[in-house]
């Protein structure tokens, strides 16, 4: 049996654990830890910071596969729309030293047919060795059909990728940037490049039909084994999240929690996240994940990196409010 509680009982919650009055029942509430380290830029410290952050959250991945999912989405290759493939090869190498059985690196882009030729273009060939061997193509992986655990699109079934759907760890390394649709992409919207366009088309309209909002939210839920690692080091402001403008913040921002990682990046960013339909709906509508006081946050305060990101412009009312 469940008990429902109001908003403001969640943010009267402490940091360890909460005891509802009352409802005499002690309801625990284990705080999401989120790292904010600062990372100036791509440059060969990329690979000592990426280190920390993975030796911070202290992750088993020994003798266990990981899959890095990196946001691909045009030629563009001196421009902040794709994740640097700097940082995807020192996040590689991070895990293969924390003793993975196997690091690969896989992507579905929704604009684009020639996956390997906007990697190329990205400069993924060039930074990171055998990128060819280690790649996956998720728009044309074989599929499994799933139902999410929680469902809230229309679609009643997703057909996803076995190489997603078989990792131990999907590590989703998105870009910080706006979006003129949902306000902010961020690790959970980089989910949907785990879509294949070989069942769904390009550009993956099905999922703007069924709701783009539910399905970030269903994609989230359907893998369980997630760590998140937002490069935040040059993002993208205003009309997202291909025709926007460099922004620069330098810094990266993870932890095991989507949820509470884009929450944290809004809060950077100065979206407000209460204002951001899939993060409300993936925190379960009581909106505990994404609570400030709810999320542990280590390294840097998000008020010393705090960088307003130009809005996309049918969307203006996203921005947090000074009290």
């Amino acid at each position: 049996m469940q008990t429902k509680i109001t908003r403001r009982e969640w943010l009267a919650v402490s940091a360890g654990a909460a005891f509802l009055s009352g409802c005499g029942k002690e309801v625990p509430i284990v705080p999401a830890k989120v790292s904010i380290v600062r990372a100036p830029a791509y440059d060969q410290s990329i690979y000592d910071t990426m280190r920390r952050i993975l030796a911070d959250h202290k992750l088993d991945v020994r003798g266990r596969s990981v899959l890095l999912k990196p946001n691909l989405v045009e030629f563009e290759p001196e421009s902040s729309i794709n994740t640097n493939p700097l940082l995807v090869h020192a996040a590689l190498e991070g895990f293969r030293a924390l003793g993975a059985s196997h690091v690969g690196i896989a992507e579905g882009p929704g604009h684009r047919r020639n996956t390997l030729d906007l990697a190329d273009a990205a400069g993924y060939f060039k930074i990171v060795p055998d990128f060819e061997n280690l790649f996956t193509d998720l728009n044309l992986d074989d599929v499994t059909r799933i139902r999410p655990t929680r469902q809230f699109s229309r679609l009643e079934k997703l057909y996803l990728p076995h190489t997603a759907l078989a990792a131990d760890l999907l590590v989703s390394m998105a870009k910080m940037k706006t979006h003129h649709w949902t306000g902010a992409t961020l690790s959970m919207k980089n989910l949907f490049g785990t879509v294949p366009s070989g069942i769904y088309g390009w550009p993956k309209n099905v999922l703007h039909w069924a709701g783009i909002e539910e399905c970030i939210a269903d994609l989230h839920s359907a893998f369980p084994r997630q760590f998140a690692i937002v490069d935040g080091i040059v993002g993208m402001e205003g009309n997202g999240p291909i025709q926007g403008v460099p922004k620069r913040v330098g810094i990266l921002v993870a932890g095991a929690d989507p949820v509470a990682v884009d929450a944290t990046c809004c809060r950077i960013m100065q979206i407000d996240p209460y204002k951001i339909g899939y993060l409300r709906l993936a925190s379960g509508g009581m909106e505990a994940q994404i609570t400030e006081e709810n999320i542990r946050q280590t390294g840097e305060a998000i008020a010393a990196v705090a960088t307003p990101f130009e809005l996309p412009p049918d969307l203006p009312g996203l921005r947090i409010e000074k009290t």
